[in-house]
C-alpha cells in the first residue's frame, strides 16, 4: 500500500496536477472513477494573487476527497513557505511543489522546471516548505534541465534529505517540453537511489503501459497526465489492472456520455453560466477526439454558449451516433 505521510492511498495511481485541467470538478470525477490521488491545479505562491478569481477557484476543495493535495509554484523560499501555510489553512492535507512545469510563462519566472538548474535554490525551497507545515510535502520534477544535464537523481537526494514525503518524476527534461518519447531509465535510477515513494510520469496512456513502466522503473506508483483528458476513467482502469492483472474494458459509449454530461453539469455549476460553457468546451473536445464517429461534432459544440444547449447536444449524441462511432 502506497503511503504519503499518514495517508494510505487506495491505489498507486495518481492524477497529475495540470493547469487548466485538474480543477475541482475534474478531480472529483477522476477520484470517483478510481484515481488513488488527485492533485490540484498549480497555485501561484505570490500572495498578491490570492484573491484573484483564478486562485479562489483553484483553492476550493471537496472535503469528501482525501487526501487533498495542492500544488504550489514559485521560486522564493519564504513565499513558498507562506503559500504552503496558507493552503493548509484552506484544507490542503498534502502540499506538492511544482518543479516540473516546462511552460515558458512559468519558467521565465525561474519557477517550475527552471528550478532544476539551481540545486542550491531547490534545497532552500524544499527545506523552507517542509519546515513551514505539519502536513506531508511532495515534489514533482522532470529528469533535469536538458538531456545533457539529467540531474534528477541529485535533485531526488536533495528532496529526500529535506524531508520530502514522495516524488513524482516526468520522464523528460525541461528542454524537451512534451516532444519525443518519455524515458524511464532516469526514473529507475532515482528509484534505486532513494527510499521514498516515487511516481513514474510521462506518456502513460493505458493500463498495459502503466504496468510496463512500473516493471521497468520499480516505482511505487504511476502518475497520469494528458492521457486522462477525455478519459477520466483511465486511472481507475490502471488501478484495476495493477491490482488484478486484468484491464477493464472502456465504459460503453452510453455510459461515457452519461459521465460526460455529469461532468459538464458540474463545470456549469462550478464556473457559472458564462465561464462554465467555455471551460466545458475543452473537456468535451478531448472526449470527442477519442471517438472518430463523434469528432466532427466538436466545432458545433464549440459554437454553443448556453449551458442548457450544451447539455441538450450531449443528449443528442444518441444511439445513431454511437453506431457511427463503433463503425468508424
Amino acid at each position: 500500500m502506497l503511503q504519503i505521510g499518514p495517508y494510505k492511498l487506495s491505489n498507486p495511481v495518481a492524477l497529475a496536477p495540470m493547469a487548466g485541467v485538474t480543477d475541482l470538478p475534474f478531480r472529483q470525477l477522476c477520484a470517483r472513477l478510481g484515481a488513488g490521488l488527485a492533485v490540484s491545479e498549480m497555485v501561484n505562491a505570490n500572495p498578491r494573487l490570492r484573491d484573484t478569481a483564478k486562485t479562489l477557484l483553484r483553492t476550493r476543495h471537496d472535503t469528501g476527497i482525501e487526501p487533498r493535495s495542492v500544488q504550489i509554484a514559485g521560486s522564493d523560499p519564504a513565499q513558498m513557505a507562506a503559500a504552503a501555510r496558507y493552503n493548509v489553512a484552506l484544507g490542503a492535507q498534502i502540499i506538492d511543489i511544482n518543479m516540473g512545469c516546462p511552460a515558458k510563462k512559468v519558467c521565465r519566472k525561474a519557477a517550475g522546471s527552471a528550478l532544476l538548474a539551481d540545486e542550491a535554490l531547490v534545497q532552500s525551497i524544499l527545506e523552507a516548505v517542509v519546515a513551514a507545515v505539519p502536513v506531508p510535502v511532495t515534489l514533482k520534477i522532470r529528469t533535469g534541465p536538458t538531456p545533457a544535464a539529467r540531474n534528477g537523481a541529485s535533485i531526488a537526494h536533495i528532496a529526500e534529505d529535506a524531508g520530502i514525503a514522495a516524488l513524482a518524476v516526468h520522464g523528460r527534461t525541461r528542454a524537451c517540453a512534451f516532444r519525443g518519447e518519455a524515458e524511464y531509465d532516469t526514473i529507475a535510477a532515482i528509484v534505486a537511489a532513494t527510499d521514498f515513494p516515487v511516481f513514474a510520469n510521462g506518456d502513460i496512456d493505458s493500463a498495459e503501459k502503466a504496468e510496463a513502466v512500473l516493471r521497468h522503473t520499480g516505482a511505487a506508483g504511476v502518475m497520469i497526465g494528458r492521457a486522462a483528458q477525455g478519459r477520466p476513467w483511465l486511472c481507475g482502469q490502471i488501478a484495476t489492472r495493477l491490482a488484478t492483472g486484468v484491464t477493464p474494458p472502456e465504459p460503453p459509449l452510453e455510459q461515457q456520455l452519461a459521465i460526460l454530461q455529469t461532468h459538464v453539469s458540474a463545470l456549469h455549476a462550478f464556473y457559472g453560466d458564462f465561464m462554465g460553457p467555455r471551460i466545458a468546451r475543452k473537456h468535451v473536445g478531448w472526449f470527442l477526439q477519442q471517438h472518430p464517429g463523434l469528432a466532427a461534432r466538436r466545432q458545433a459544440f464549440n459554437s454553443l454558449t448556453d449551458a442548457c444547449a450544451q447539455l441538450r447536444m450531449i443528449e443528442q449524441l444518441d444511439r445513431r451516433d454511437s453506431a457511427k462511432d463503433i463503425a468508424a
